[in-house]
């Protein structure tokens, strides 16, 4: 599919409020966009949780914040309304001749048609309605298709091609000289991420806590806990681990990500960024299926029980027995595999950050 354009686009608009790790998986249809309309002035609307991962971002012209939760009650607070409407009169006064919806829900394709540009594009199957938002709606030919492909899909409709996939953080030296100031005697350590939006993809804490002590014997490497405030509670879980949780921003963790030797992780937003930065990783899935959402082209490093219910794409769970059974020896054996892939090349592992930036 082909979308034509009435003239080349010069004012551009992302629409992907959230989460952290759909963000990550839309960098690369960002890097495309970008070599694509070089002189275009593009723009990404996004909720403030995560803006801090776009800000200053060089192949962006402006990050717009989606206060989310201050249009929670329209039909209760009148001023939500008002101030959604003075919104949505912002955004038109943009003039964007190209809108682009990666979230695909009701509230963002409403965001996508209030712009009135005369492009306005997202996925045929977006899900609550949200097609009838767009001029112009591209087909998933599959449900398991990986949410890149899906992202590749529109940027290839818009001529922008297909890849190469290429995840650019913009991460500037600063955030570089903070971690090494968090971390100023330790030179090889492991990223322990048990943080996750679910409860029913959480790793039980004390079996992350089980792994401190054998990554560093038999590895070499001290443990770090990192994440959002989300993960500080849990941290206290693992004291003979070096507590990052909820000490750096986001751009702070992507270079914590990515000087690490090893990074152990729940199907999360981080577990994004570490994937998408190529560190040698364990990734421990239950409830989600690691073909729609799992680390792209990388396979090799999901851990997951053969179990019948799974995925089953659930919040609750009477047992969670996809994430309780999983043993800490399975993850401490996938661990030596993803350490072996960096010392053997021909186990087929990219270099350390081959792609990313």
């Amino acid at each position: 599919m082909s979308i034509p354009l009435p003239r080349e686009p010069r004012r551009i608009l992302i629409v992907k409020p959230s989460a952290l790790g759909d963000i990550v998986h839309t960098l690369p249809f960002l890097h495309l966009l970008r070599k694509r309309y070089k002189t275009a002035e593009i723009s990404w609307l996004v909720v403030p949780a995560f803006a801090g991962l776009l800000e200053h971002h060089h192949l962006l012209d402006h990050v717009l914040l989606f206060e989310r939760k201050r249009f929670a009650n329209l039909w209760r607070d009148a001023s939500a309304a008002k101030g959604l409407f003075h919104f949505a009169m912002s955004l038109r006064r943009e003039q964007y001749d190209l809108v682009i919806d990666l979230q695909g829900l009701l509230r963002s394709g409403w965001i996508t048609w209030q712009t009135r540009a005369p492009v306005r594009v997202g996925f045929s199957n977006a899900r609550e309605g949200a097609p009838i938002f767009y001029t112009h709606r591209v087909p998933t030919d599959t449900p398991d298709k990986h949410a890149i492909e899906r992202y590749v899909d529109i940027a290839e409709a818009l001529d922008c091609g297909r890849g190469p996939v290429v995840f650019d953080f913009g991460i500037t030296d600063e955030p570089r000289l903070a971690v090494r100031e968090l971390l100023p005697d330790i030179e090889r350590y492991c990223v322990l991420l048990p943080g996750t939006n679910w409860a029913t993809k959480r790793w039980p804490m004390e079996k992350f806590a089980r792994l401190v002590e054998p990554i560093e014997s038999r590895f070499g490497l001290r443990c770090v806990i990192a994440g959002g405030c989300d993960v500080v509670e849990l941290a206290t879980q693992a004291p003979a681990a070096i507590n990052l949780a909820g000490k750096t921003n986001l751009k702070e963790l992507v270079a914590l990500l990515d000087g690490a030797s090893l990074v152990i992780a729940n199907d999360s937003g981080p577990m994004h960024i570490a994937s998408a930065l190529n560190r040698p990783l364990v990734t421990l899935f239950g409830p989600t299926n690691p073909v729609r959402t799992g680390p792209y082209a990388r396979p090799e490093t999901v851990t997951r029980l053969q179990i019948a219910c799974s995925p089953c794409y659930s919040r609750t769970c009477s047992h969670h027995s996809c994430m309780q059974w999983l043993e800490v020896e399975q993850v401490l054996a996938d661990a030596a595999l993803a350490l072996h892939r960096v010392i053997d090349p021909a186990a087929g592992i990219r270099g350390p950050n081959e792609g990313a930036k």
